[in-house]
């Protein structure tokens, strides 16, 4: 099978690509440097033509307000180019729990990302992820100061960036889902607890302080961007990862 990868070069998208051409796929990054630019169309048809599926991983580039608006064009633009495609499946990577944080612009813009692929005229897969091992640094760093790092205790399950790689790979070489797939690491941790665990693995002489007023997550109640029983678990633990990185 063919794919066009969107955001191919990125985190999740490099990944992507390398999955599926290792077992036997021919998958071809599309992105910026690629010359593609999802909101102004151009190179989107040549990017999808020929492809059997489309893959999205494209990300806003800010996180506030603005974000609906560029998965409302972004959409658009992509919606088209994989229908004159005639592409089999349009699969999209989302996050677990999106529609249930309404106060976060950028939660708020994937959930519309979502609902215009499942009202939109194309087969479609959506994977649901929990939180990126990876991203843990740049969630510590946007509450954090030379000697504190300010974290709230919403319950966080992270996924290796390799794992969902891996199940955006599976789900995008098999059958249309008209749904959602949900995806989650193996293990649950208080974020505060996270960032503890974190500094300590790099000998990091910051003191974690736990305050539920503090960061993005501050805005999620109970424990909804956790996987539920319909998630399949990824195999990697955080420690794991922690030490190989």
């Amino acid at each position: 099978m063919k794919f066009a990868v969107v955001g191919g070069t990125g985190l999740i998208g490099s990944k992507v690509v390398e999955k599926l051409n290792a077992t036997g796929h021919e998958a071809v990054p599309h992105s910026r440097s690629t010359g593609l630019d999802v909101i102004t169309g151009e190179g989107l048809e040549h990017a999808a033509a020929g492809a059997d599926v489309l893959i999205d991983l494209t990300n806003s580039p800010t996180f506030d307000d603005a974000s609906p608006a560029f998965f409302r064009q972004s959409m658009d633009n992509l919606l088209e180019a994989g229908r004159k495609a005639a592409v089999s499946q349009y699969v999209v990577l989302s996050i677990v729990g999106v529609d249930q944080v309404p106060e976060l612009d950028y939660y708020r813009a994937k959930t519309l990302q979502e609902e215009l692929l499942a009202s939109g005229p194309l087969p479609y897969s959506i994977v649901r992820a929990t939180q990126f091992m990876e991203f843990v640094d740049a969630i510590m760093g946007w509450t954090s100061d030379a000697a504190t790092v300010r974290l709230p205790t919403t319950p966080i399950q992270p996924i290796a960036a390799q794992d969902v790689a891996d199940a955006v790979a599976a789900v995008a070489a098999g059958a249309p889902l008209q749904g959602i797939h949900n995806i989650a690491g193996p293990e649950v941790f208080p974020l505060d607890e996270l960032g503890r665990i974190t500094l300590a693995a790099r000998s990091d002489s910051r003191t974690v302080t736990t305050d539920d007023t503090a960061g993005m997550f501050a805005a999620v109640r109970g424990d909804v961007l956790t996987g539920k029983a319909d998630a399949s678990l990824a195999p990697t633990f955080y420690a794991d990862w922690l030490a190989s990185h």
